[in-house]
């Protein structure tokens, strides 16, 4: 009965430790927190082109572009920043 009696108050210490420690944890995150930065950029495309599609991933947004001559590009924007990381040219093959 003896070992049962601090089996129960050793597991009451450990439950109580390990909520500690996540409050401890999850206030730590939460006072590290920063909120995403905005930018106001403009992104140039040339004239008479238009965006077909965007997708974005883990900080990056594609664009679709469709040039007037008919060729097709992707732009790869990073979006912390605002600038072009580059340009991939999409050709058919004849």
């Amino acid at each position: 009965m003896r070992a049962l009696k601090t089996l129960v108050v050793v597991m009451g210490i450990m439950l109580i430790g390990g909520f500690a420690a996540l409050v401890a944890v999850i206030a730590g995150r939460l006072s590290h927190y920063s909120p995403p930065r905005s930018f106001a950029t403009a992104i140039d495309i040339p004239r008479g082109a238009r965006i077909e599609g965007m997708a974005t991933g883990a900080d990056r947004l594609v664009l679709d572009v469709v040039l007037p001559e008919g060729s097709r590009q992707l732009l790869v924007i990073d979006l912390t920043t605002g600038t072009r990381l580059g340009i991939v040219e999409l050709r058919t093959i004849p």
